[in-house]
């Protein structure tokens, strides 16, 4: 694939007087509407120093290219606007495990057009569910697997595969460190370096990782299982619904059953500092007054 000027661009961290990144590694998912370009302005308008966009519909099959004016656009617009990093998120029509042939070639189409699309705009990282088994657990993931090593083959180039741990309804794999673990390593060898994982709060305590009692206990388990190097962005979501509820249904943060002190803890723990943090809390009417009160909530939070 030819390359654009904004897939070439140097990713360069800002730091402070002491080296330290800075600023925070926080922001949201915030609209593409009217085209890339506008995000980061978007995300200037929250105080997001990260931020994670669509680059399509994703309630559609439809599949935008991403032409050298419209790289071009986004590059200027994230001069304008500097942002540390972007992810995109891919659509919700794709399901990489599925046992059905057709719709399994369908998302492995959108899913490589996803890639195109974040490289041609110089993105880090797509994050992506891992999918539904329908019928056989281990098949599905060997299906998704397959999927993913196939679209980074075709592919090439810097932009990383995020896989996020679900609230584990249903026949939705993803659900465990043992199994997102174990996706990861059926991917191929020579592309395996190019995925890493998303940490969603939300999806953590719903699985049945206990944020509010067992904060440590959680991420020793997941340093145990996956390691800490591997983890590429955390979705901060509070939750609509209780522990253990295998439901994803997002709450703004502080005002669902998680409560604010996971949030204190991550906001504070040092091995979190550099990891993007990306909130996907309801927006509100205005699609900024909600982002921009929790980031200040949660930068309120550090210590």
């Amino acid at each position: 694939m030819e390359r654009t000027p904004s897939a070439t661009r140097p990713r360069q961290r800002k730091t402070s007087a002491k080296g330290a990144a800075s600023p925070d590694q926080l922001g949201a998912h915030v609209s593409t509407a009217g085209g890339p370009a506008t995000a980061p302005a978007r995300g200037a308008a929250i105080g997001a120093t990260v931020i994670q966009i669509f680059t399509k519909t994703p309630n559609m099959w439809r599949e935008p290219v991403v032409t050298p004016e419209v790289a071009t656009a986004f590059l200027r617009a994230r001069d304008a606007h500097p942002v540390q990093a972007v992810v995109s998120h891919d659509s919700y029509l794709i399901n990489l495990a599925s046992p059905d042939p057709a719709l399994r070639a369908r998302s492995l189409d959108a899913f490589a057009g996803e890639l195109r699309r974040s490289e041609a705009l110089g993105l880090d990282a797509v994050v992506s569910h891992p999918g539904n088994y329908i019928d056989d657990r281990d098949a599905g993931l060997e299906r998704n697997a397959g999927a993913v090593t196939q679209a980074l083959r075709e592919v090439p180039g810097k932009v990383k595969v995020y896989l996020e741990i679900t609230a584990g309804s249903g026949t939705a794999l993803g659900r465990s460190f043992e199994e997102l673990r174990t996706l990861r390593d059926l991917v191929g060898e020579d592309v395996r370096p190019r995925v890493a994982f998303c940490a969603d709060t939300c999806h953590l305590y719903s699985a049945g990782y206990d944020l509010v009692q067992d904060f440590d206990r959680v991420w020793a388990n997941w340093e145990s299982v996956i390691g800490l190097e591997l983890l590429g962005c955390l979705h901060l979501n509070d939750s609509k619904t209780p522990f253990a509820s295998r439901r994803d249904r997002h709450e703004l943060v502080g005002e669902g059953s998680l409560g604010l002190d996971p949030f204190r803890r991550l906001m504070n723990d040092r091995r979190f500092a550099a990891i993007p943090k990306i909130l996907e809390t309801p927006k509100g009417d205005d699609e900024v007054t909600n982002d921009r009160r929790m980031l200040s909530l949660l930068r309120g939070l550090v210590s």
